[in-house]
């Protein structure tokens, strides 16, 4: 357990972000894909400067980027804490009314604004570890943005836990707060170069005590579909109608499995996210997702089986199958790198928790950032309910999240030779 004596600001920093609206809109081509973004970014930068980070700053496509200094003689790898500004599109961001449900003791929980919305007992039973806990909702009527605010919220405290606390000994540490993480856009403007690091953690994670190091791999696949056009009063025998095409594709996909709503644990799927067209040309895109290549490969495969399939019928017919790689299981990286997870581990300790080595079933800007050099695991920031007016997250998660991050850099300083 901890000796340290924390004075917490996490929950008076998020309840203050969680207002400031940050949606990202997949949508848009810009960089940040919304100009709001920056609205948050310029808080952290002033709040950053005022307790006496004196590098902190914005840059044009909505990145912070912000250094504390080492204080040890020690040679230390330079470790980066990262999380994301944006709130998803799937729910509304703007006007979020937060509140606290104080010494929570059990049962469902109301929400004022919009009493249909109503946080279940039975339907989140991660509320089992949360009797005497003070919880963190929206009024109804939003979403609440813990997903990745409290992340944020988290990152900011322990970032006054060290400049106020300077015994504490710690290497140098990178804080790189991204945009567009929601639409997958996340690292595409991030420069590795300046930001300087060794390795780094996303504070981006579910329960407390959660530490992950496996994330989905993930392709996308566009099927187009050439169809025969042919005037309706006249086209027996002739017309090869592209949409009935496309529909008979998704009426062939397995009913009972390879779907999001089918599958769970280290099962992957084939999902189709959209279906446009017309009478001559129709496309399907869907995403693909598995924690290994093989797997990918072979739901590609089958994707292309139903395709071929189908065709059969409609032999004037043609059609294009194009798959794009997304991104990939961070565990390829991370497991040539054991210590960056071990010490994760290590400080879930410390900070008073049972450490919890989980999966991810989608995938975070670590997944991105450990392919392009900077191994990144995610831990814990205690958000639950995510992408849903019924999100909610406790004081005490993000106080202990806190914690964890301090006892990290902490042990990484230990651990240094001279």
């Amino acid at each position: 357990m901890s000796s340290l004596t924390f004075t917490h600001t996490v929950t008076e920093r998020f309840l203050r972000y969680v207002t400031i609206d940050t949606q990202s809109d997949p949508e848009s081509p810009r960089s940040p894909s919304t100009e709001k973004q920056k609205d948050l970014g310029r808080v952290l930068v002033a709040e950053l400067k005022a307790i006496g980070v004196a590098d902190a700053h914005l840059d044009d496509y909505g990145y912070v980027y912000a250094t504390i200094p080492a204080n040890t003689d020690k040679k230390v790898p330079v470790i980066c804490f990262c999380s994301h500004m944006d709130t998803s599109p799937d729910v509304t961001g703007k006007d979020v009314k937060p509140q606290i449900v104080k010494n929570y003791r059990g049962g469902d929980i109301t929400l004022p604004g919009d009493p249909s919305q109503v946080i279940r007992f039975a339907e989140h039973p991660a509320l089992k570890n949360q009797i005497g806990n003070d919880i963190i909702t929206t009024d109804g009527t939003t979403l609440l943005g813990a997903d990745n605010k409290a992340g944020v919220a988290e990152i900011m405290d322990a970032a006054d836990f060290f400049i106020n606390n300077p015994d504490v000994k710690h290497g140098t540490i990178k804080i790189l707060f991204t945009p567009d993480e929601e639409i997958g856009r996340g690292v595409d403007n991030v420069d590795i170069k300046k930001l300087g690091a060794d390795f780094g953690y996303t504070m981006d994670g579910e329960s407390a005590g959660s530490v992950e190091d496996e994330t989905f791999s993930a392709d996308g696949a566009t099927i187009v579909i050439n169809g025969v056009s042919a005037h309706p009063g006249y086209a027996k025998g002739k017309m090869e109608h592209a949409i009935k095409i496309a529909a008979a594709i998704i009426e062939r996909l397995p009913k009972d499995g390879c779907s999001p709503e089918t599958t769970s644990g280290k099962q992957g799927f084939l999902h189709p996210i959209g279906i446009e067209g017309a009478l001559e040309q129709a496309t399907l895109s869907f995403i693909v997702r598995d924690f290994t290549e093989e797997g990918l490969k072979e739901k590609e495969a089958l994707l292309e089986g139903i395709v071929k399939d189908v065709m059969k019928d409609y032999p004037r017919s043609t059609y294009t199958f194009e798959v794009k790689e997304q991104y990939r299981n961070m565990k390829q990286v991370i497991d040539r790198h054991p210590h960056i997870l071990e010490y994760a581990i290590e400080a879930i300790r410390r900070a008073g928790l049972r450490p919890m080595r989980t999966a991810i079933r989608g995938g975070t800007d670590g997944s991105r950032l450990s392919f392009m050099g900077l191994p990144c695991p995610n831990i814990f920031a205690g958000e639950h309910a995510f992408h849903s007016r019924l999100e909610w997250v406790s004081r005490q998660d993000m106080e202990k999240a806190v914690q964890t991050i301090v006892h990290l850099a902490m042990i990484w300083e230990e651990k240094a030779g001279h």
